[in-house]
């Protein structure tokens, strides 16, 4: 598995990247492995509110759907619409596969870097 050690982690598996005010988020290679191909993918719209600890998309792969949680509470500036075409670029690269990227964010939940993730996804 691979975990970039220039990105933060969930513990709902996703991934976070701060560039500037803006926060970019999408599901980690751990995530993306436990899914499975991926078939779909559900992404909300631009504008739209997103809150820490609510699912703001689903992911359906060959074996299940699943939400996918916000880490921030924030409004989302950009969603990644080359996914709804092609949600198979999640299983081949999560990291370049970004979900949503939201702005003006006054919450979040405590991140982990990536050796803490590590950690945390060992006592899983």
């Amino acid at each position: 598995m691979n975990y970039p050690k220039d990105l933060l982690y969930s513990k709902s598996h996703e991934w976070i990247k701060y560039e500037d005010k803006i926060v970019i988020i999408g599901i980690t290679d751990y995530a993306q492995d436990s899914l499975g191909d991926i078939v779909f993918i559900n992404l909300p719209e631009d504008g739209d509110e997103v809150e820490k600890g609510e699912a703001f998309s689903d992911v359906e792969s060959v074996k299940a759907v699943s939400d996918v949680i916000s880490p921030v509470t924030g409004t989302i500036c950009e969603v990644n619409e080359e996914l709804l075409d092609s949600p198979e670029k999640i299983n081949e690269n999560p990291y370049d596969a970004w979900l949503i990227k939201a702005k003006e964010v006054i919450d979040h939940e405590d991140f982990m870097n990536a050796e803490e993730y590590e950690v945390f996804l060992k006592k899983q």
